[in-house]
């Protein structure tokens, strides 16, 4: 085979990697891909090879077979951690979601340092059902805080100023998004899995007030946030700020919904209001 040949080879398999992880996105995020479809191109692409990976290790831990025991999930999880841990040296995977990511963060710069902490909290997903602040903090760290992190180096494109200047912002927003995700998947986590996350939460007795107090807590994370997107390139602030917008109105109508509601069903932005939302991100540019 001629080098040009080999090169169009490896292209193709680069472009069916990519292909794959856009559609586990769209598979199993809907918020998300209306967000992301604001990204520019470039870092479309990236992003999605990014969460795909994201969505794979949730998945593992988190598909509600009660067949599938907790073991036989952590050698599938360990299989996979150590795949990408090659793939971030080689650059190949046979796994199409795995070789996507690995050349996404070989060339942005995201390594152990990043992809450790998130493994590390799909893991204590099989083992951990309560959580005291410390082990939350560990948790959201590892589960949204260094996602946010990996994204935010693919905006900047090896800015490393930028990144350091911009880091705490993208941290709090991910921290934000994972708690919004707790507080509406109350139910469903404690009946279907068997966890509740936040320390000293109840399910049975949760009252207006606890509501409160952690949309307090989140509010606080995505004001943070949006005071530091509107400092992202041009080619991702619309998209991020989108995203934002829509954990804030998901935010806005969990504090309107009765605690002992959320209690029992899962709160939803309607498809018309994400519309909105996403257009008036795109006429603001994002600001």
């Amino acid at each position: 085979m001629s080098l040009t040949a080999r090169r169009a080879a490896t292209n193709r398999y680069d472009a069916v990697a990519s292909a794959s992880s856009a559609v586990v996105i769209r598979a199993y995020s809907t918020s998300f891909g209306w967000a992301c479809r604001l990204l520019a191109e470039r870092e479309r692409e990236h992003v999605r090879n990014v969460y795909a990976l994201v969505r794979v290790a949730d998945e593992i831990v988190d598909e509600p077979d009660p067949t599938w025991p907790a073991e036989d999930r952590a050698r599938v999880l360990d299989a996979l951690e150590e795949d990408a841990y090659r793939a971030l040296e080689t650059g190949r995977s046979a796994n199409l979601v795995v070789h996507a990511f690995a050349r996404t963060a070989r060339r942005y710069g995201i390594g152990r340092d990043l992809l450790a902490p998130f493994l590390a909290s799909m893991r204590s997903d099989l083992s951990v059902s309560r959580h005291d602040d410390a082990s939350l903090a560990r948790y959201v760290h590892g589960s949204a805080e260094v996602v946010g992190l990996m994204c935010l180096r693919i905006f900047v494109a090896g800015d490393d100023a930028a990144y350091e200047r911009l880091a705490p912002g993208a941290a709090r927003l991910g921290a934000a998004f994972q708690k919004v995700n707790f507080l509406r998947d109350l139910a469903e986590d404690h009946d279907a899995l068997g966890r509740t996350y936040f320390p000293g939460l109840d399910p049975a007795t949760f009252d207006d007030a606890h509501r409160d107090t952690l949309l307090a807590a989140i509010d606080a994370d995505l004001a943070a946030a949006a005071d530091a997107l509107i400092r992202l390139p041009d080619g991702s602030r619309r998209a991020v700020r989108a995203a934002h917008d829509l954990f804030r109105e998901l935010s806005r109508r969990l504090a309107a919904t009765p605690a002992a509601e959320i209690r029992r069903s899962r709160v939803r932005v309607p498809d018309h209001v994400k519309a909105r939302i996403v257009l008036h991100a795109v006429l603001t540019g994002g600001r």
